[in-house]
């Protein structure tokens, strides 16, 4: 390290030396924070014991700052850009291939340089900012050149903030007057844009400022009143954030909410740095107090403050860099609300596939045995589709329509297919475990939820297996009958009873990708439901003068109604028969083992196929198929549900380490109450306190 320091030229702004004293600091394991905090602390002691090389260093450092421009470092570093997010998306992903060319005229280049390792950030921030602010001090104690040598590091620095500030307040001004961000809340037409303001209010500080620094006034008054136009425009990208969820949100708007909070932090704490009154406060994220504090005990002035301020906001904008090219960053920071009401608009669609009392589930059964009679009639149609021998990708076509316009058939019926409830009551699960308090659950009614939802579940697939056997098997007769040869061979017979068979084939593994082709269906229709609510569908119906001519002002009402409030099931159901459809044909295309297993077709086949047999069949083959559409069933729930209920937790950042205590909330239910924990209470309960102790935890 000290040949590191010994071979530094005072009068040079080469960034060699820099990144070679960089690496000598740098840990071999990471985090490596006590071994990174050692390295720092001998440089401090190097630095002390020779006053030579610490001029250099400090020089050197400083004629290296004073030729860069700095304002870029702090407007582009962690804050996104105004290009939007999928064109944000492509410049990540295109720089991780082949990243931009660097030069020697910006600061945020010289980073790029310096700290080229994608985890330096870690062993950065795992330094103690009291070893940080040791190394400030141990720079800023070297004897600096001669005045007219020395470079001014420390005003091109402050003139880059200012630069920056300036630059951040008119983003902030321009993206708070987006069409997109008005319509969310209409209230900035109505009243002065604090976005607007803070623009007005920045220039004139700024303009002060300028003064001061060229002497030609005193001080400016401190930034007080700045941070109230910008605690205005936080409250109102928390209002919108807050209607999103019952208006809707959009992948635009989201990006757009999130540039404008990362900005408006950015000028909070870039003001307390540049801020001359010392009675600025910092920027709520960070309690620069404390460590301050910690960094020196003895006493805590303004200057100290201000270094540790100076520091985080190092740390920060190293973190940034280091992850900005980062694709998965950029899709955790946008995507989480967008999510967060695809899965709400899921959870309200749930609240229709849980049943309450007997009464109710005696109602799902009837709905999901309506469901069934509609399969059984599509088995027979792929069954007859599959006799034309059509090329791959026209057999993919009309079996992806079968199943599509039979789910949509379902869907307008307002009958139930067993699968598709999980997408939707996982979504309604996970809206109960986020508290209103953010620590407790209720337990006891988070029980009661599940119980409801896994008997009502078990009712839908009883009920859909109920009548797609007899129907399969009604139509199978009736075809051997009207034609005198089985609607199917024996052969295909057996090749039909082959699938099913979750010993000796792919059953199991194939309705898990039905499982997965379940969860995306619900994440369409949860993001067509938030679209429609998002775009008033209903009113842009109502808007079409053709229609209206041939419908009438009533109908078109009417079904402009229809179209926003089922939306998102329709779609749902187009994209889960095209998904159903079409996984088949892309797997003998590629060669690969994909295929899809759905128990209620498996059902349906398994049916056909006994009639095919004459009702010719052994014990052994008989309990392998039933147990092979029950087991493809249990699959395709399973899998559904837990991708559907882990998206919703993570939607809504939540941690549930409370299973146990779950289980054993279940468990006291079903001891209180066996029979109601499979067929439902005679009537609906809101309080079971009267059965067991309610019991909240953290």
């Amino acid at each position: 390290m000290l040949a590191t320091l010994d071979r530094i030229d005072p009068h040079s702004d080469r960034i060699d030396m820099l990144v070679a004293l960089v690496e000598q600091l740098r840990p071999a394991k990471l985090p490596g924070a006590e071994e990174a905090s050692i390295r720092i602390q001998t440089l401090c002691q190097l630095l002390a014991g020779h006053p030579q090389q610490a001029a250099g260093l400090r020089n050197y450092l400083a004629r290296l700052l004073d030729s860069r421009r700095h304002a870029s470092l702090y407007t582009d570093i962690g804050i996104l850009s105004n290009d939007g997010f999928f064109t944000e998306l492509k410049r990540r992903i295109s720089y991780r291939f082949l990243p931009p060319a660097l030069g020697d005229v910006y600061l945020n280049d010289a980073i790029d340089q310096v700290l080229y390792v994608n985890t330096d950030y870690q062993w950065i921030n795992a330094v103690p900012v009291a070893d940080w602010i040791a190394l400030y001090a141990a720079i800023a104690a070297a004897p600096a050149l001669p005045e007219a040598l020395a470079a001014k590091p420390r005003r091109t620095a402050l003139l880059g903030m200012l630069e920056a500030i300036r630059t951040l307040s008119c983003r902030v001004c321009a993206l708070g007057l987006e069409p997109r961000l008005i319509r969310s809340h209409a209230d900035i037409e109505n009243f002065d844009s604090p976005f607007l303001m803070q623009n007005i209010e920045v220039n004139d500080y700024l303009d002060g400022y300028q003064r001061m620094l060229a002497g030609d006034g005193a001080a400016p008054e401190d930034a007080r009143h700045l941070l109230v136009m910008l605690d205005q425009c936080s409250g109102v990208i928390d209002k919108v954030r807050k209607n999103a969820a019952a208006q809707g949100t959009s992948v635009a708007l989201t990006y757009l909410l999130l540039a404008l909070a990362q900005s408006i932090e950015r000028l909070r704490k870039l003001l307390f740095l540049v801020d001359v009154s010392g009675e600025l406060p910092a920027a709520p994220t960070l309690d620069l107090e404390t460590v301050a504090m910690e960094a020196t005990p003895a006493s805590c002035p303004p200057t100290s403050l201000r270094v540790a301020g100076a520091i985080a906001l190092a740390q920060e904008l190293v973190e940034a860099h280091n992850h900005k090219y980062a694709v998965r960053d950029l899709f955790a920071d946008n995507i989480d609300l967008l999510a967060r009401n695809v899965t709400e608009n899921a959870s309200r669609t749930g609240e229709h596939y849980i049943a309450d009392t007997r009464g109710e589930l005696g109602r799902m059964f009837l709905s999901s045995a309506g469901a069934g009679v509609v399969v059984g009639l599509m088995a027979l149609i792929k069954i007859l589709m599959a006799t034309l021998r059509a090329a791959p990708l026209v057999e993919a076509f009309l079996f992806s329509m079968n199943y599509s316009f039979g789910f949509m058939l379902i869907h307008m019926f307002h009958f139930t297919i067993a699968t598709k409830q999980p997408a939707m009551t996982a979504s309604r699960i996970a809206s109960g475990l986020s508290s209103k308090d953010g620590r407790n659950i209720d337990l006891d009614s988070m029980a009661e939820l599940i119980n409801k939802v896994f008997r009502t579940q078990c009712i839908a697939v009883l009920g859909n297996l109920a009548t797609v056997l007899p129907m399969a098997w009604l139509i199978a007769t009736l075809w051997a009958g009207v034609t005198g040869s089985h609607l199917v061979t024996r052969a295909k017979a057996a090749h039909l009873l082959h699938d099913i068979d979750p010993l000796h084939s792919l059953a199991l593994f194939y309705a898990a990708i039905a499982g997965v082709c379940l969860f995306v269906a619900g994440l369409i229709s949860g993001y067509y439901d938030n679209k429609a609510v998002y775009t008033q569908m209903a009113q842009r119906v109502t808007q079409l003068r053709a229609l209206a001519r041939l419908l009438g002002a009533a109908r078109l009402q009417r079904l402009a109604l229809y179209v926003e409030n089922n939306l998102g099931g329709l779609m749902g159901n187009l994209v889960f028969g095209i998904l159903l459809g079409t996984i088949g044909t892309l797997g003998y295309l590629l060669g690969l083992p994909l295929d899809i297993r759905h128990v209620t077709f498996s059902a349906a086949n398994f049916a056909t196929a006994y009639v095919a047999l004459d009702g010719v069949m052994s014990w052994q083959l008989a309990l392998t198929s039933v147990g092979g559409f029950l087991a493809i069933g249990a699959v395709n729930l399973l899998v559904s549900f837990a991708l559907a209920l882990w998206v919703a937790l993570r939607a809504r950042k939540i941690r549930f380490k409370q299973g146990m205590s779950l289980v054993r909330a279940m468990g006291r239910r079903f001891v209180a109450a066996p029979l109601d924990f499979f067929i439902g209470p005679k009537q609906s309960r809101s309080d079971l306190s009267d059965l067991v102790p309610s019991r909240g935890i953290k």
